[in-house]
């Protein structure tokens, strides 16, 4: 489609990117709730500023840069402190949202990659997550809806198996039959075919489990064999790519407020690193992770030295030892 200028202002175009968030991107009403607050920011400083008739085609990096000193130098919350630059993001974020929509719906405006985040502490950057993001994360879409549901039992199964993202979009609704014996306390095992054609068993948790279960139950009424298929797709298989789910979990963590980037082997990653810090050796996590090498396990040990630092130096006589 032809690119065109909206001559509507920015601001008139929140609330039909809200309803754009409900409806075609199976957000929860929670999601929209924290965009709208987050916009309701950028709407004020608009108007602040006599911006509050620009059109999205008027948009322009300066403005971006002077919403960003506002948002780091002279907005304050209603405790009276200057925001965090983790709170920064949370609109920035909010805003890139916003222009990502306009762009979406072939209006002319400033590409979403022109809203630069604020820069964290480079140990609140590495590739994984703790578990309340995790959760963060699966409490955004809208389970009311197909996607939503859908897109909740794959970020489930994501970190309940520690699956590749290769390993999940081949799996075929078959495979997952023994789900239907209803059990909501069992741990279920599964054989697959992972990389370089190693079979190996996964494990699925019983809250996993119980989201394929209802996700089956509800949403897969057809014949086709993929396990999680792409409900607007005409094609014969329906498969969801992998593209696909990384762009879903990317667009997840985003509106999660997690400044990172968040990929599908993130999760894979923080599936590790929770087993790791809770305990697990790492012969197993090698098996869980299907590594044919233990070195390749290694990577993950790097997260649990502090761990193991803070244990050393509380339990370990010889730290206090005079000198």
């Amino acid at each position: 489609m032809k690119i065109h200028r909206s001559s509507e202002p920015i601001i008139e175009h929140i609330i039909p990117f809200l309803d754009y968030c409900e409806v075609e991107k199976g957000l929860s009403q929670n999601t929209q709730k924290n965009y709208h607050q987050y916009l309701q920011l950028f709407t004020k400083w608009l108007r602040e500023t006599g911006n509050d008739s620009l059109l999205p085609h008027q948009l322009e990096g300066s403005h971006i840069w002077d919403y960003r000193l506002y948002l780091a130098r002279k907005y304050k919350t209603s405790r009276g402190d200057y925001l965090t630059k983790k709170s920064q993001n949370y609109y920035l974020i909010a805003l890139r949202a916003l222009l990502t929509y306009l762009t979406d719906r072939d209006i002319e405006t400033l590409p979403p990659s022109k809203v630069k985040l604020a820069k964290q502490k480079t140990e609140e950057t590495i590739s994984f997550l703790e578990v309340r993001d995790i959760e963060k994360m699966l409490a955004i879409p809208d389970t009311t809806t197909s996607v939503g549901l859908r897109n909740r039992a794959i970020m489930e199964l994501f970190f309940s198996s520690g699956m590749r993202i290769s390993e999940l979009v081949a799996l075929d609704v078959d495979q997952v039959s023994f789900l239907g014996d209803g059990s909501t306390t069992r741990t279920y095992e599964l054989s697959i075919v992972g990389k370089g054609s190693h079979v190996r068993t996964i494990f699925i948790s019983p809250r996993a489990a119980e989201w394929l279960r209802t996700y089956i139950k509800k949403e897969r009424h057809d014949v086709h064999r993929p396990l999680f298929i792409n409900f607007r797709s005409n094609s014969k298989s329906r498969r969801l790519t992998a593209r696909s789910i990384q762009k879903m979990i990317s667009r997840y963590a985003i509106l999660a407020g997690l400044s990172k980037k968040v990929t599908p082997h993130t999760l894979r990653h923080t599936y590790a690193t929770d087993l790791l810090s809770h305990g697990a050796d790492l012969r197993s996590v090698q098996e869980l992770l299907g590594h044919k090498n233990v070195s390749t396990t290694q990577i993950y040990t790097h997260v649990t030295n502090k761990r193991l630092r803070d244990i050393h130096e509380k339990f370990h006589g010889g730290s206090d030892m005079e000198q």
